[in-house]
């Protein structure tokens, strides 16, 4: 009756997808993600999401699919920071999210937001936590303590506000919700 009980069936199922079929193939989600969306507009959806940021690499694509509008999470985070009066965040994420145009262009050509990143080691260290640690559900102390020392580093260079680019990133954070003083929570 609640979600805590199916939460074991979904992660022993996604672990045997995972062994049995291997890694990711984009040209097969893109096709599974269009199929999904065009499925939920005939159904009587007025618009799409799509719930992970690192599959906004295929955003593009599924909105050709479908007439309805497909949301986009970083124009969805630009509007949640300007109203919070943030405009130069520090941007944690999947090497994906942290290199390529799909959030990083956008929040800057869209919506003129200049999002600070990891050096090549801290993208390295942060992608490697992620596809390691945080999606097969741990984090070592020592793994949030590299989050934190990225955090540190680019803190100087203006940071404003901390950008969760990937879903399992806030379960790093702890129970006291919280990934450095210097960063207001409002």
């Amino acid at each position: 009756m609640s979600w805590e009980s199916p939460a074991p069936y979904y992660r022993l199922i996604n672990e045997a997808a995972k062994a049995r079929l291997g890694g990711v193939d984009w040209s097969a989600l893109e096709l599974v993600m269009k199929d999904a969306a065009c499925r939920l507009v005939s159904a009587g959806a007025d618009a799409i999401v799509i719930c992970t940021n690192t599959m906004h690499k295929l955003h593009g694509e599924v909105q050709s699919a479908v007439h309805v509008p497909v949301l986009h999470i970083a124009d969805v985070t630009a509007v949640a920071m300007k109203q919070k009066g943030c405009a130069h965040p520090i941007l944690l994420g999947a090497r994906y999210t942290m290199e390529q145009p799909l959030y990083l262009g956008r929040l800057a050509k869209a919506h003129g937001i200049e999002a600070i990143v990891p050096d090549e080691a801290g993208k390295t260290a942060v992608h490697r936590i992620i596809y390691e640690e945080l999606c097969r559900g741990f984090i070592k102390p020592e793994s949030k303590a590299v989050f934190l020392a990225e955090i540190d580093k680019l803190l100087p260079q203006g940071a404003d506000s901390i950008i969760l680019g990937c879903t399992e990133v806030g379960t790093a954070r702890g129970p006291e919700g919280r990934w450095h003083p210097c960063i207001r929570r409002d």
